[in-house]
């Protein structure tokens, strides 16, 4: 049986890159990080990983959890890092 740890380990992404899909998405984070190897194989899909980032950082301001922003702007700048924004 795997678990949460194998399944993240497996991915492209840190937890806290698939812990941000989970939360957009309002699914267990298992099932983000299957759709995290589904969003990283196009530039649209990259593109998106990067919005659904921004999106819940939006969120967590206008709803005043200001530690969760601080977390979330780290969450995005490893990706930015690691898979930056595809250029055209």
């Amino acid at each position: 049986m795997l678990s949460i740890q194998d399944v993240i380990d497996y991915c492209d992404l840190d937890r806290g890159e698939i812990e941000a899909i989970a939360e957009h998405e309002h699914i267990p984070v298992t099932v983000a990080a299957e759709m995290s190897e589904l969003l990283l194989c196009t530039p649209d899909g990259v593109c998106r990983l990067h919005s659904m980032i921004i999106e819940n950082m939006q969120h967590a301001l206008d709803s005043g959890h200001y530690q969760h922003v601080k977390d979330l702007a780290e969450t995005y700048e490893h990706l930015q890092r690691t898979h930056p924004i595809p250029s055209n």
